[in-house]
């Protein structure tokens, strides 16, 4: 009998999965932190730096954007030269970012550094895809795979309270510096704990495909933060430009389609491109990010903050109330719903998370308007069914799905389609907003929110066209 021991054989040993584990948390925390540690510290930035608050906000939008761009081709590159390798990078990156960023003199330097940070951006999916080819058996992945994305959605409320706390006390850079040793940390952990694997190896990067896919979705996210300044009433220069970089963004995205078609070693093969499970996932996570994103991270904090009509009760106080338990409940169910999702079905439970999430919002819009305590209930269940259940999903969904000979693809596109779903929630939530203000103050919350239940309709809806995948599912 023989003693070799293959490498999945290894990896699969409980040891061995504890040790990746602790790798990719950690890896997640630290892009994490990047994302949402530095909410509560904007205005202490701006002040720091002697600029305006629109211009730190424009250094969120192009971390964002980064992240978009760099997540639509390195979990494919990290195909043919190595997960792990790749991985490493990021962090490498992040933590360089982030020194430039705590040594910014001034809002030119913190653009730098914020997009260097943008690198990190797939370090999600990538974790994902590094644990399936660890884990074979359904059931246990499934709940490791809630476990790493529940990270997505924040961590438990920690980060935006230590994001304060150290911008209080000891100014933003701090933060930065936080997010240096942790990035340092996570590095370690990679380096030591987790495994390298190229299923692509020796396969060619299709480099000019990358140069039209990240054109085209690069100028069509900076054509939807161009598009948010005309609900402020500014129009000509970013209707203009807006306008501009969406035609580029259709122009590059046709010359994507055809250099795909003709090139030898596609970044991605058309056929699938054509397939639902391809498209359908992506369009699902299009629309429930529009739907949903902006109604929790922006326009509830902002009425509950609103004296008139809101209820007039402090930032910190909101975030107790509403931010904290929405987070903290996604962390924690997370790792039930990811257990649960190949026994019942990856699709059932979404589409579960998806009228779940419905119900919130009918509840948020008819009753949280008037009462802070149906608010609170409101957004508890959305922390359940969008947090913890239908954002797992997605990110699940994208990894399971994607096909066997291009795993990092769909994983890439599909981070990609959370960003633009993002942008567009920001967009159009907050321009209904201002467009119905004839209204009052609550019939044009009402509207938003109604508006937000639509569309999260249209992603229940979509929902139901993507299939399941079945290698990723087991009988109960």
């Amino acid at each position: 009998m023989s003693t070799v021991t293959t490498t999945s054989e290894a990896l699969s040993k409980p040891g061995n999965i504890i040790a990746l584990m602790i790798a990719l948390l950690t890896a997640c925390v630290a892009f994490q932190l990047n994302a949402s540690m530095l909410s509560p510290a904007l205005v202490t930035m701006g002040e720091e730096l002697n600029a305006s608050q629109a211009s730190i906000g424009l250094s969120q939008t192009w971390f964002f954007t980064a992240a978009a761009v760099f997540s639509l081709f390195l979990p494919r590159l990290s195909d043919i030269i190595g997960r792990k390798k790749v991985l490493i990078g990021m962090m490498l990156m992040m933590g360089v970012g982030s020194i430039i960023s705590a040594m910014a003199p001034d809002i030119t330097w913190l653009f730098v550094g914020r997009i260097i940070q943008g690198v990190s951006g797939p370090t999600v999916p990538l974790c994902l895809i590094m644990l399936r080819s660890a884990v074979k058996d359904p059931k246990k992945y499934g709940a490791l795979m809630g476990m790493i994305t529940a990270v997505n959605g924040g961590i438990a409320g920690i980060d935006s309270f230590v994001g304060g706390y150290f911008a209080e006390n000891f100014g933003f850079r701090s933060i930065f510096w936080l997010m240096v040793v942790i990035a340092a940390v996570a590095t370690l952990l990679i380096v030591l704990l987790a495994k390298e694997s190229k299923p692509g190896e020796g396969t060619k990067m299709d480099w000019l495909g990358v140069f039209f896919i990240v054109i085209a979705v690069g100028a069509l996210l900076t054509a939807l933060n161009e598009a948010t300044k005309l609900v402020d009433g500014i129009t000509t220069i970013p209707l203009v430009a807006s306008l501009s970089l969406a035609l580029l963004a259709a122009f590059s995205f046709m010359a994507f389609w055809r250099v795909e078609k003709v090139s030898s070693h596609p970044m991605v093969e058309i056929v699938h491109l054509r397939q639902r499970s391809t498209w359908a996932p992506l369009l699902t996570t299009t629309l429930t990010m529009t739907g949903i994103f902006a109604v929790i991270n922006g326009i509830v904090p902002a009425f509950v903050q609103a004296t008139d009509p809101g209820f007039g009760i402090g930032a910190t106080q909101m975030s107790l109330l509403i931010l904290t338990p929405y987070a903290l409940l996604g962390w924690l169910f997370g790792p039930f719903t990811g257990r649960l999702a190949p026994v019942i079905g990856y699709t059932i439970m979404l589409r579960v998370g998806l009228l779940g999430s419905m119900v919130a919002l009918v509840i948020i819009g008819f009753l949280g308007l008037h009462s802070l305590a149906w608010m609170i209930t409101g957004t508890v269940l959305l922390g359940i069914m969008y947090a913890g259940t239908v954002n797992i999903m997605l990110n699940g969904l994208g990894v399971v799905l994607s096909p066997a000979g291009n795993p990092g693809f769909l994983p890439g596109m599909n981070a990609g389609a959370f960003n633009l779903g993002a942008g567009l929630s920001f967009l159009i939530l907050p321009a209904i907003l201002v467009a119905t203000a004839s209204l009052g103050d609550h019939g044009s919350y009402l509207t938003v929110v109604i508006v937000a239940l639509v569309i999260t309709g249209a992603a229940f809806a979509a929902s139901m066209l993507v299939p399941k995948p079945l290698d990723a599912e087991v009988a109960p």
